[in-house]
C-alpha cells in the first residue's frame, strides 16, 4: 500500500487508518485484478474504489441500483471537491445530456449509473470514448439468481467488458453465500477467481430472538429503560407512524421513516436521529443506505425479515463503534403465518404482472412504441382502484417489473428543484442588459449559485425569492418563462411519487418474463425464508455461529453473548458435553415421549445430574414439553413447511 493512498484517506475522509481488508482490496484493483470484495455492513466498501480511482487518471464507473445511494455519494464527493455525477432513469433529459457532456469533457472522477442505463446505446457510446480506470459494481449479489435481490439488468454488465477490456472490475457486496460468491465472479466474467473478504463476526453484538405476544409493551419497557439510540424495523409504512406515536406517548423520543415521505422530510428525520435529537427511529427497510452512525446501541426487528441476508445487514447497523450492542428480533405465531402470506403475495402470477404492465400503459395513455424515459405522477391506490386490482399484488407486480428493468418506481418526492444555465456568463449578461425587468432574479441566481454554469444545482425557490425581494410565485413564474426562452434549464421539484418507463411501451406478447427465471427466483426466495424461519426456531446453537456458517465461515466459535449462549452459560457444562447430551435427548424423544427416569436410563454414558441440567434447560427454552403425566416430548417450535 503506497503512502499516496494513506494521504488520500486522511485528506479526503479524515481517517488515519484503513479498516480491515480495505488495503488488500485497493492493492488488488491497482494491480489490475478483477476483485470481489465481501465486506460486512459498515465495512467501508466505497473507499475501496474511491481511493484507487483518485490515484489514477480517468473516470471510475460505479454501477448501483440504489438511486438514494447514488445521490448520497455524489453529494459527499462534491463536498470534498471531487467531480462526480449520476445518471439514472427518472432524470430530466437535459440533466442527462449535461452529465454526458461533463463525462466526456469535464474530467469527471466518478460517474454513477443504474444498470438499466448502462445497457443503452448512447451510454455505451459515451463509455467507449471515455478514459475509464475502474468499473465498480455495488450490490453485486443482484447479478445472481440465488442472491436475495436478483435484478436481470445486472446480467448485461459483463457486456461492457468488450468496450473496456483492460479495465478491472471491483464487485462489492455485504451479504453473499458461497454459491452466490461463485455466481458473481462467473456472471461478471472474472479473468480468474479473486475473493477478498473479512470475517462477518461481530464480537460486540448480541443476537437475541424473543418470542413475545405483546411486542409493543416489551419495547416500551426496554427502550424506556436504556434510553439509547435505536432503530426499530417494521414491514409497512402505516406501522412506522403508529409505533412512533405510541413510543412518544410513553415518553420515548421517536420518529418514523419510509420511502413514501418526501426527501426533505426523510433528510430532516435522519439528521435529527443521527445527531441524537431523536433517540428511536421506526422505519421500513428503506432506512439504512448511507447511515454513518456508529453508536446505535439497539436494532429491533418488530416483524420477521424474509431472509437472513436482509436481517444480518440491518442488525449489523448496531454497534459499529465496537461497544456492546444488541440486535433483537421479536416474533410470535402470528408472524410466522403473516410472513408466509407475504411471501406468496410477493410472487404474483406472470399473467398478473403482464396485466398490470398493460394497465399502466393504458392508465398513462401511452401508445405502444412510445414512453421511453418518460416519467408520470403516480398514485398506486388510484391506479389499482381504477383497474379493479389488488393493491398488494399491484405493488409486487411493479416491483418485479422494476427488477426486470422495464420500469422505475420512484416512491418518494424530490427534495429540491434544479437549475442550470446553458449560456456563458457573457451571454447571460447580454440578455440581462437587453431585458431590464429580468436583471434582479438572474443576478441573484449568479450570486447565490456559482456552479450553475457548469452543472445542474439544487435551488430553493423560497430562499431565492427572499434574496431577490420577490414573492415565491413570482420567482417560479419567471423561472418558467426563462426556461421557455432557453436562458436557463429549470426542473421544478417533484411533489408526488413517479413511475418511469425505462423502455418504449411494449405489447403484452413482447414482454419477456421468463417462466424459468421467475420460478428460479421463487425457489431461491423460499429457501431463504425457510432458512430465516429455521434460524428463529433453533434455540440450541449460538446465533452468531449459525449466521456465520450460513455465509460460509468455518470453525466458528460461539459468541457467549446471544440469548442462546447466555442461557447455556447458566448450565454448568462445557459446549461439547452439552451438545452431546442435547443430541442424545432429541434423538430419543423424536422416537416417542418418555419419562425423565427413562431418559436417564438410556443416557448411561452421562451423569444423571448433567442430563437433568440439560433437560431443565430444554424445557425452559421450549424445546421439550412436559405433559400432565410427566412424560417429556420434543417440541418443534415452528412449522417451516409451506
Amino acid at each position: 500500500m503506497s503512502s499516496e493512498a494513506k494521504k488520500i484517506l486522511v485528506s479526503y475522509w479524515g481517517h488515519s487508518n484503513f479498516r480491515p481488508m480495505q488495503e488488500e482490496i485497493i492493492d488488488s484493483i491497482l494491480a489490475g485484478n478483477d476483485t470481489l470484495a465481501l465486506l460486512p455492513t459498515g465495512g467501508g466498501k466505497s473507499i475501496c474504489f474511491q481511493i484507487p480511482a483518485l490515484m489514477q487518471k480517468g473516470t471510475c464507473i460505479v454501477i448501483t441500483p440504489l438511486i438514494a445511494l447514488m445521490k448520497d455519494q455524489v453529494t459527499n464527493l462534491k463536498k470534498n471537491k471531487i467531480k462526480a455525477a449520476a445518471i439514472y432513469t427518472g432524470m430530466h433529459r437535459d440533466e442527462i445530456e449535461s452529465v454526458y457532456s461533463n463525462a466526456l469533457y469535464g474530467d469527471l472522477k466518478f460517474l454513477y449509473l443504474s444498470p438499466e442505463r448502462l445497457a443503452t446505446p448512447i451510454t455505451r457510446d459515451i463509455l467507449s470514448r471515455m478514459h475509464i480506470n475502474i468499473i465498480a459494481v455495488d450490490e453485486a449479489h443482484c447479478i445472481s439468481q440465488w442472491g436475495y435481490d436478483f435484478r436481470p439488468p445486472y446480467l448485461k454488465i459483463a457486456e461492457i467488458k468488450s468496450i473496456v477490456p483492460e479495465v478491472p472490475i471491483l464487485a462489492l457486496t455485504a451479504t453473499a453465500t458461497p454459491p452466490v460468491v461463485k455466481d458473481i465472479m462467473k456472471k461478471l466474467e472474472f479473468k480468474k477467481p479473486n475473493l477478498l473478504q473479512t470475517s462477518f463476526e461481530r464480537r460486540n453484538l448480541s443476537y437475541n430472538i424473543i418470542k413475545e405476544f405483546d411486542k409493543t409493551g416489551f419495547l416500551i419497557r426496554r427502550l424506556s429503560k436504556d434510553n439509547n439510540t435505536a432503530i426499530v424495523y417494521v414491514r409497512n409504512r402505516r406501522k412506522t407512524r403508529e409505533l412512533a406515536e405510541v413510543f412518544n406517548k410513553n415518553g420515548i423520543s421517536a420518529t418514523y421513516y419510509h420511502a413514501g415521505l418526501d426527501a426533505k422530510t426523510r433528510d430532516v428525520r435522519q439528521k435529527d436521529w443521527s445527531l441524537g435529537r431523536t433517540k428511536v427511529i421506526v422505519a421500513t427497510n428503506a432506512f439504512g443506505m448511507g447511515i454513518d452512525k456508529s453508536n446505535v446501541r439497539t436494532v429491533v426487528h418488530y416483524e420477521l425479515p424474509d431472509s437472513i441476508e436482509s436481517y444480518f445487514q440491518e442488525a449489523g447497523r448496531a454497534g459499529r463503534d465496537l461497544q456492546p450492542s444488541s440486535a433483537i428480533l421479536l416474533h410470535n405465531n402470528n408472524d410466522i403465518v403473516r410472513v408466509k402470506e407475504l411471501f406468496k403475495a410477493s410472487f404474483p402470477e406472470i399473467s398478473t404482472i403482464k396485466n398490470v404492465y398493460n394497465a399502466l400503459g393504458n392508465y398513462f395513455q401511452l401508445p405502444e412504441g412510445s414512453g421511453k424515459d418518460m416519467g408520470f405522477d403516480f398514485n398506486i391506490a388510484d391506479f389499482a382502484n381504477q383497474y379493479n386490482l389488488d393493491v398488494l399484488q399491484t405493488y409486487n407486480s411493479i416491483n418485479f417489473l422494476e427488477k426486470e428493468g422495464y420500469l422505475i418506481y420512484i416512491q418518494s418526492a424530490g427534495q429540491y428543484s434544479k437549475l442550470f444555465v446553458p449560456l456563458t456568463k457573457e451571454e447571460l449578461y447580454r440578455f440581462i442588459v437587453e431585458n431590464p425587468g429580468s436583471d434582479g432574479l438572474l443576478k441573484e441566481i449568479m450570486r447565490s449559485y456559482s456552479g450553475v454554469f457548469t452543472d445542474y444545482i439544487n435551488i430553493n425557490e423560497t430562499l431565492l425569492a427572499n434574496r431577490a425581494n420577490l414573492k415565491r410565485e413570482e420567482v417560479v413564474k419567471k423561472l418558467v418563462y426563462f426556461n421557455k426562452q432557453k436562458i436557463i434549464s429549470y426542473i421544478p421539484i417533484r411533489t408526488v411519487p413517479q413511475l418511469v418507463f425505462s423502455y418504449e411501451r411494449l405489447s403484452v406478447k413482447h414482454i419477456q418474463l421468463s417462466d424459468d427465471n421467475y420460478q428460479n427466483q421463487k425457489v431461491a426466495a423460499e429457501k431463504r425464508l425457510v432458512a430465516m424461519l429455521g434460524f428463529i426456531a433453533n434455540s440450541l446453537e449460538c446465533r452468531s455461529k449459525l449466521l456465520l456458517e450460513y455465509f460460509g465461515e468455518k470453525n466458528v466459535r460461539r459468541c457467549g453473548i446471544c440469548d442462546v449462549c447466555v442461557s447455556k452459560n447458566k448450565v454448568d457444562l462445557n459446549e461439547m458435553d452439552f451438545s452431546s447430551i442435547e443430541k442424545a435427548i432429541k434423538d430419543s424423544l423424536l422416537n416417542g415421549s418418555k419419562h425423565l427416569y427413562e431418559l436417564i436410563s438410556l443416557l448411561r454414558d452421562h451423569s444423571e445430574d448433567d442430563v437433568i441440567q440439560v433437560v431443565r434447560w430444554l424445557i425452559d427454552n421450549n424445546k421439550i414439553i412436559r405433559h400432565k403425566d410427566e412424560k417429556l416430548s420434543w417440541y418443534s417450535q415452528l412449522d417451516l413447511e409451506f
